[in-house]
């Protein structure tokens, strides 16, 4: 008689798989069980093509990695099956789309052909085209580090928005083709140096940790000959996204590549070898935990090389820009441990924006142009029903004179064009493929007092003409910018190039999303404007107001962004993730407490009114006593315990706590309590036990121990509001109506019953308690406020004080849950 085994490899050899392939596979139970699954869902009963097979493989492993069957997974099989899913990468991006629309009804075809590449077919010449013209805008990159940044671009390429549907065998061959024309061939300085073994003995002191001199540092006092903890202790310390990856190969200050190589010599006299970046955020909203990567980016890659980083506000919209939002931006980054070498403004340089302006036109590279939005549209090739690849033409302005331009241009800053009458183009290529490239829009005229300026303006300077002009002028080392300014460091080196001005080097790196939320500034809006959630600060929301309120530390924030590194390509991380990386830190950085979230009074009936056990616990066991030190409760015959602790029924197996025939140990307590009865009396339960008398030196051990408080000598909590995930899918924007209707019933609930251990007022009193967690570089030494509060409530969560407490008295006191603890079955 055959085994499974030997029927599923007989059922694999007969759809199409090599016997010996059929046999590896059915060996694990798990991926032959789901590839027995997708077959049988498959209309073809055999396959000839090898490519096929393997990619529905590939598709049972998938599911066994991630637990579960691929929602709609016919639409993946149906596709291998035609041939319109020919790569694995068309394959994982086809899960990650139907795995996004769990529990929803089937995409159309169009939207799961769209996201899986179906019909795209890039050939080789196209794909030689594209990445051709991507070399050109790393040229002085790929000269100067050769062949040692071939890796990079692979990976650069093939992330490209159109190339990562190409043939993955085309790109080795066309990347070692156009090397070789560029740069020739390999020689000596290609070959790899064998670099010596920097020491880690100097120490320098920086904000957060984040330094050179502090990456992997060792301990104070481990020496050379050192075989023991000191060496397992740094082989735990975490690394540095600073000294690896994409920031690990940026260039040195004062190699920036230049069309014009003598604008280094100023540059270089102002930066004196040291790094200089910038974060620049509008200030139009709030900030959300992607801008957390950003400024980590910007002020830590400039900390780490002992550099200078400043925060400036591109203010060039004083229609979206309120004192709040800048108010907001300044506090997040101090709260995350930065603090900017300079606080600028982009209006700061409107004057000498005004003449960069005037300049280029006189240079004949910018225009005034009367069209419509419509008629910019259909000149750059929009059709008319929106999509692109029409006929580009120039705009009917373009040919003006210089005189005439610059008497528009005068007539735009005199308050003689209505908003939309007139703007200043830039002339640039109508011709490049790049859109960053068709006459971009330099001013336009927005009749809006300015916040700083008044009423000086009438014209704003876009952040296309803004941005790299203030780079330079900021003498700016390393632009560094999300991936969707890809295109636009063409745009920003030609104007700096057009005006013969210094060219800061743009970098681009993938932005940071969180799955099952939003980041839309727009739909956060209709969030709070109708009443869904607090305030932008609401704890269920992604703004860094609302983490902050939750109660999660900054430093926690720049660990998890130091784990997930940074590359070029887009970070797609779940929710869970973080808070996984949340609950970790806090884990090592916050006391221990009793709460009790749904108390219920315990009598212990065979102790007197006069009985007391002063018991004595660490506030976190494994931590120094002089840094944090113990807390004592004492216990008496009245205490509160949580009702879901105790049955009056016979307990089933899978309940270990407190239940007729079954006792429970209290947390500390050197005896157990056994049930008697359950009384109802005066509108409130009232369980009534026994203390297990200890007859032989040793209590008997219990299943599971449970937290209790002292009935007169807690404090009553107002509220503890436990939070959730707000939405149900990890992709809210793909419900068919709406991203509203994704939203979770439960995402906040409020207990009103709660009570804590009266220690709690000494925690309150020690905050923020700034605990070191070892090995860390981001120990970030935080301010007073209520959110720094934080404890672990045991075996229910981390918690920290919300905004809206009064104090900590009786029936003042409200709560945030920030986490849950990890999961336990037996709890």
């Amino acid at each position: 008689m055959s085994s499974p085994q030997d029927d599923l490899s007989e059922l694999f050899s007969k759809v199409g798989f090599e016997d010996k392939k059929a046999k590896e596979i059915a060996k694990n139970k798990k991926v032959a069980s789901l590839l027995q699954t997708i077959l049988s869902k498959s209309d073809a009963t055999s396959y000839d093509d090898e490519k096929k097979l393997a990619l529905l493989h590939q598709l049972a492993v998938a599911e066994n990695k991630q637990g579960k069957e691929v929602p709609h997974v016919e639409l993946l099989i149906n596709a291998i099956n035609k041939g319109d899913i020919r790569t694995t990468v068309q394959l994982s991006e086809g899960v990650k789309f139907l795995n996004a629309r769990e529990g929803q009804s089937a995409p159309e075809q169009v939207d799961f052909d769209e996201a899986t590449g179906v019909g795209i077919n890039v050939s080789e010449e196209e794909a030689k085209d594209l990445i051709s013209k991507y070399l050109d805008t790393i040229k002085e990159e790929v000269e100067s580090k050769r062949y040692s940044i071939l890796p990079k671009v692979m990976s650069d390429v093939k992330a490209q928005p159109v190339l990562k549907w190409a043939p993955p065998n085309l790109f080795k061959p066309i990347l070692d083709s156009l090397f070789l024309e560029r740069i020739g061939p390999k020689d000596e300085r290609d070959a790899k140096k064998k670099e010596k073994k920097k020491s880690k003995s100097s120490e320098i002191e920086t904000e957060n940790g984040i330094g050179k001199e502090n990456a992997g540092k060792k301990k104070s006092g481990a020496s050379a000959n050192n075989t023991g903890k000191e060496e397992k202790d740094d082989e735990k310390e975490e690394r540095s996204m600073f000294s690896e990856g994409f920031l690990g190969d940026l260039h040195k200050p004062g190699e920036e590549p230049q069309m014009y190589p003598e604008l280094l010599k100023e540059h270089n006299e102002f930066i004196k070898g040291q790094v200089y970046t910038r974060f620049p955020p509008e200030p139009n909203g709030f900030l959300h935990i992607g801008h957390s990567k950003a400024i980590m980016v910007n002020f830590g890659y400039a900390q780490f090389n002992n550099g200078k980083c400043y925060l400036r506000f591109d203010d060039t919209n004083p229609e979206a820009e309120e004192e709040v939002y800048f108010n907001s931006i300044k506090e997040m980054v101090s709260w995350l441990g930065f603090k900017p070498w300079k606080v600028t403004y982009s209006s700061d340089y409107f004057d000498e924006l005004y003449e960069f302006a005037i300049q280029l036109i006189k240079l004949d590279k910018a225009y005034i142009c009367h069209c419509t939005a419509e008629e910019v549209k259909l000149s750059r090739g929009q059709k008319e029903d929106g999509t692109l690849g029409g006929e580009r033409f120039a705009c009917k302005h373009r040919s003006q004179d210089i005189e005439h331009n610059l008497k528009e241009f005068e007539n735009m800053k005199l308050g003689k064009y209505a908003v939309g009458e007139a703007t200043l183009r830039m002339k640039q290529d109508l011709n490049s493929p790049s859109p960053q490239m068709w006459d971009l829009v330099a001013y336009r005229v927005l009749n809006k007092p300015h916040h700083r300026t008044g009423s000086k303006w009438k014209i704003y300077p876009t952040y296309d003409f803004t941005h790299c002009l203030v780079d330079s002028m900021e003498n700016i080392t390393h632009s560094l910018c999300t991936t969707e300014f890809i295109l636009s460091r063409e745009s920003y080196e030609w104007l700096c190039d057009a005006l013969r001005v210094y060219r800061p080097a743009q970098r681009e790196y993938g932005r940071l999303n969180l799955t099952g939320t939003i980041m839309s500034k727009r739909k956060i809006a209709k969030l709070v404007n109708e009443g869904h959630v607090r305030g932008w600060d609401d704890p269920r929301l992604y703004t860094l107001e609302g983490i902050k309120r939750r109660g999660v530390p900054p430093g926690a924030i720049l660990s998890f962004i130091n784990t997930l590194g940074v590359t070029t390509n887009a970070t797609n991380i779940q929710t869970t993730r973080f808070e996984s990386a949340v609950r970790s830190y806090l884990d090592q950085s916050t006391p221990r407490l009793f709460l009790v979230l749904n108390p219920v009074e315990v009598h212990i009936d065979n102790l007197d009114d006069s009985f007391e056990l002063e018991v004595e616990i660490p506030y976190k066991p494994g931590v120094d006593v002089n840094k944090l030190g113990n807390r004592r409760m004492v216990f008496r015959n009245k205490i509160y315990i949580d009702r879901g602790d105790v049955i009056d029924t016979p307990a089933d197996k899978e309940f270990y706590r407190l239940a007729p025939g079954q006792p429970v140990g209290l947390m500390r307590v050197p005896f157990n309590i056994s049930f008697k009865s359950l009384e109802h009396r005066d509108g409130k339960t009232i369980v009534h036990v026994n203390y297990d008398e200890i007859k032989e030196g040793k209590p008997k051990k219990p299943k599971t121990y449970i937290q209790w408080v002292p009935v007169n000598d807690c404090i009553h909590v107002k509220e503890v509001r436990i939070y959730n995930q707000l939405f149900k899918s990890e992709n809210p924007g793909a419900h068919p109506d709406g991203y509203l209707a994704d939203l979770a019933e439960e995402s906040e609930s409020v207990l009103l019953n709660a009570v804590i251990e009266s220690n709690f007022s000494e925690i309150v009193d020690k905050s923020p308690m700034n605990l070191e967690i070892p090995n860390s570089q981001f120990n970030i030494k935080e301010l007073e406020g209520p959110n720094t509060i934080r404890f672990q409530a045991l075996r229910e969560g981390y918690f920290c004080v919300d905004k809206d407490s009064k104090g900590v008295g009786e029936n003042e006191l409200i709560l945030n849950r920030i986490v849950t603890l990890k999961e336990d079955a037996n709890k």
